[in-house]
């Protein structure tokens, strides 16, 4: 199901705090957070997340990451199989196992906002290079740096990949890449927010200068939001944890949040509490102390 409607209710507004509400659902970023630098899942966080599950707590993995990369946690999504993948751009269940993922909710990036949001960053950061990511395909630019542990399905100008009846044509655009040489990261990212302005969301998770630009309105906030209202879940009964940029919306729409040790500036100022790093099992050590206060 493709769902391009403007979502509007992921900003949190002021409220009593949270504390004391019990939560029943956990948003988690993958990389740089539940994920150790080794991309391995802990054990420690393994049994976490189960005796999250088994005290009736949903776990939902929340990730920048395509569908086609979320084997590393296929094992773990228990009983529902959901996962929010792309930024927010899919909702995907997990349960067939690699390579048979399906895709429950689409929200896609629409042709004409992808082909401006390229043409304005060419325009606002010469030497900018870009990939496009789709529901099951991959295509990129000649001058498109190898970043990611695949082979692109062809190597085109992005103008070409999207123009009508281009390569992409034939499914959803999920998200495009956007990567200089020489910017800094978070300098390259406030200028593209400029320069694209409302034609799409623009954020990062990588620490490199590499862009992601999704639909307008779309990202991990709105896209949990949609979720958590499908099951009569309130943000304040979300506990979220996250790591980079492309988290700062979730984490301050949850009713609790928490920056893992290894966070960007930006996300400790937006979370409302702080972990230890990710290599050090941030995430459990939460869910540990929370379970351990409802009982």
């Amino acid at each position: 199901m493709r769902d391009n409607d403007r979502v509007t209710s992921a900003t949190r507004q002021p409220e009593p705090p949270a504390a004391a509400t019990r939560p029943r659902l956990i948003a988690t970023d993958l990389d740089g957070t539940l994920l150790r630098d080794d991309k391995s899942v802990s054990p420690r966080t393994v049994a976490a997340l189960a005796a999250a599950e088994k005290a009736g707590i949903e776990v939902f993995f929340v990730t920048g990451r395509p569908a086609r990369w979320m084997d590393v946690v296929s094992a773990h999504v228990h009983g529902h199989g959901l996962a929010i993948c792309g930024n927010g751009a899919a909702v995907v269940d997990l349960h067939g196992g690699p390579g048979s993922h399906r895709f429950v909710k689409v929200r896609e990036l629409p042709q004409e906002n992808a082909l401006d949001a390229v043409r304005l960053l060419r325009e606002a950061a010469p030497g900018t290079v870009f990939a496009v990511e789709q529901t099951y395909g991959f295509h990129q630019e000649p001058a498109y740096p190898k970043l990611h542990m695949e082979v692109p399905d062809d190597r085109l100008p992005a103008e070409e990949i999207l123009a009508p009846g281009g390569r992409a044509a034939t499914e959803p655009v999920l998200k495009i890449l956007a990567f200089h040489p020489e910017l800094d990261p978070d300098g390259f990212l406030t200028l593209a927010r400029l320069a694209i302005g409302d034609r799409a969301n623009v954020t990062r998770s990588s620490p490199s200068a590499l862009l992601e630009i999704s639909g307008p309105d779309v990202s991990k906030a709105s896209t949990l939001a949609l979720c958590c209202a499908e099951r009569g879940i309130s943000h304040e009964e979300v506990v979220a944890f996250g790591d980079m940029p492309n988290d700062v919306e979730m984490l301050t729409w949850a009713g609790r949040s928490y920056a893992m040790g290894n966070a960007h500036p930006d996300v400790i100022a937006a979370a409302s509490g702080r972990t230890v790093a990710n290599n050090d099992d941030g995430v459990a050590v939460v869910i540990e102390r929370m379970l351990a206060d409802l009982t």
